[in-house]
């Protein structure tokens, strides 16, 4: 008989409840509950719901049950209260302790797709930078060579001794008199 056991990162299930695999090391997407107070909150808030909601409920069956079993209507008024009321408390309780536990689940979720979301658009930004630099032409203008004024050194446009620069000319087909810049080497 073969069981199939989840990969090392994954979490067992995949409720509100799901916690992490016991032996999970770090840095393998299963996030320890220490110092992960976000992760810690939702599992307490879900267990708590889910003790104190059926607790609620068993509650009420057994005031209903002692109030079904007495035959003096003075009798029956403590059972409705212990256990009607209170059991009430413990079922709403429980069911807002849950529905606390979903909406962390939630905040968690869109911490982690506003992370992803920022390294997408890092990465666009990154792109779309690069793409701006190639001209028309298919040619990568930060690699052409430029000299700043009537200087004799070769440099790319993007060469950090020249970025803050305005007068920069593109370097002709006659550079044999030039150098090339140390930094940059274009």
């Amino acid at each position: 008989m073969t069981t199939h056991m989840p990969a090392s990162g994954s979490r067992i299930g995949s409720g509100v409840g799901s916690l992490p695999r016991a032996g999970a090391r770090p840095g393998t997407g299963a996030a320890p509950l220490k110092n992960n107070n976000y992760a810690l909150l939702q599992v307490v808030l879900f267990w708590a719901g889910a003790v104190l909601l059926p607790l609620g409920l068993v509650v009420i069956v057994l005031g209903w049950y002692g109030a079904a079993n007495t035959p003096y209507q003075y009798d029956q008024l403590p059972y409705l209260v212990s256990g009607g009321l209170l059991g009430l408390g413990l079922t709403f309780v429980g069911g807002f302790l849950y529905f606390g536990a979903w909406l962390a689940r939630i905040a968690d979720d869109g911490r982690e797709s506003s992370k992803r979301l920022a390294d997408t658009l890092l990465v666009l930004a990154d792109v779309t930078s690069r793409s701006a630099a190639i001209s028309d032409r298919g040619v990568d203008v930060a690699a052409m060579p430029v000299t700043a004024g009537d200087g004799t050194t070769m440099h790319r446009r993007d060469c950090a001794l020249i970025a803050h620069r305005e007068d920069l000319r593109p370097v002709g087909e006659s550079n044999a008199n030039l150098s090339a810049c140390r930094v940059c080497r274009p």
